[in-house]
């Protein structure tokens, strides 16, 4: 149960690249997918939908997981209806079959309300997964998990990318950053550093449309704030927008020919990045902010780290990653080490294991319990 596409996020593209895997990895099996609705969506689906104004969803969505041998759950704030999410809950509770709960965000300070429901939540899973130890270890530590032993960490998957050669030899250097706009991406600040790097001449190419919650509420107007941002500095040559929603081999593309991969994220909450762990499993250089994800990933050398909204920091990083002798191979080197255990088939392989012990422990005590 999740936002699934044609709904363009990055939860939706999680879940289908997970489904896609996971059947592929698990021989003869069969999946059904409970499509929750983006207030952007048609108020159509092809699959079975979760949607606030739909008379009986919940109790239809409840009887297409019921029929399936384990119920794999993403959470996230924002895309089920009722305060602060409950109308997943109002699901889970019908659910007669073992859950696995995804947890994409783990905050560190929520509301009274974001906290019960996503205490709640996790008390009716019988695991729970989170992307990074520090989620893991921020839901034990700021949150009532009575089993703490259910809660488990798999990494978020890449698609396993062919090597590629960076850039064009005598060329100009190429600085991504991809992914769904919107205002916390941290784009200003990679725009703001340009300034210091005019000599080596970098191409800065922001890739990906406007996240379409983004885009009903407000349009275009983070994108045209960040034209404007780079023809004040006067770096807007430098500077490249593609607005398209890159499917996988086009962005695998992209990717591959990235120098450097920027995340100026403005959030010190976030613990799961799916661009992260693409761009790793792409070998690529990565300068990001100190987010925990970031952090946990790249402290052991497939990256720099940078302060947040500090555009000199990102300059320098950057400057090193493209100068310094040996920096960008020796982060590749990192990288493909990372690579193995990130790549889908890799976890969806451990979502298998664990549904696999769930739906054992089920048929022996009658009770989902998974222990680390």
């Amino acid at each position: 149960m999740s936002t699934y596409p044609p709904t363009q996020c990055g939860l939706a593209t999680f879940t289908a690249s997970l489904r896609r895997h996971l059947t592929a990895v698990t021989p003869g099996s069969g999946s059904r997918v409970v499509r929750v609705l983006a207030h952007t969506d048609a108020d159509t689906a092809a699959t079975p939908a979760v949607h606030p104004m739909r008379p009986g969803a919940v109790e239809a969505a409840a009887d297409v997981l019921n029929r399936c041998d384990v119920a794999v759950v993403q959470h996230e704030y924002g895309i089920y209806a009722g305060q602060d999410g409950a109308e997943a809950l109002s699901v889970l509770v019908r659910l007669r079959v073992p859950v696995i709960v995804v947890l994409h965000t783990v905050l560190t300070s929520p509301s009274p309300g974001q906290r019960q429901v996503l205490e709640a939540v996790v008390d009716h899973a019988g695991a729970v997964v989170t992307m990074s130890e520090a989620a893991r270890s921020r839901l034990l530590a700021g949150y009532a998990v009575e089993r703490p032993g259910k809660v488990v960490v798999i990494p978020h998957g890449a698609v396993p990318s062919a090597r590629s050669a960076p850039g064009t030899p005598g060329g100009r250097p190429l600085i991504l950053t991809w992914g769904l706009l919107g205002r916390g991406k941290g784009v200003e600040w990679g725009i703001a550093a340009l300034g210091a790097l005019r000599d080596l001449r970098p191409r800065y190419l922001v890739a990906g449309q406007t996240h379409p919650k983004v885009l009903a509420h407000e349009g275009e107007a983070y994108r045209t704030h960040l034209r404007d941002r780079a023809a004040a500095g006067g770096v807007a040559n430098l500077v490249e927008f593609d607005p398209a929603y890159l499917e996988t081999d086009a962005l695998a593309n992209l990717v591959g020919r990235a120098d450097v991969v920027l995340l100026p994220y403005d959030s010190s909450e976030q613990v799961t990045s799916g661009v992260l762990v693409e761009a790793l499993a792409a070998r690529k250089p990565v300068v990001a902010t100190r987010f925990p994800h970031a952090v946990e990933l790249l402290a052991d050398g497939a990256g720099l780290l940078v302060p947040h909204r500090d555009p000199s920091a990102i300059a320098a990083a950057l400057r090193r990653v493209l100068t310094e002798p040996g920096l960008a191979a020796a982060m590749r080197d990192r990288s493909a080490d990372l690579g193995p255990a990130l790549s889908w088939p890799a976890v969806a392989n451990r979502y298998r294991r664990l549904a696999g012990d769930l739906v054992a422990d089920e048929l022996l005590t009658g009770r989902a319990v998974v222990t680390t």
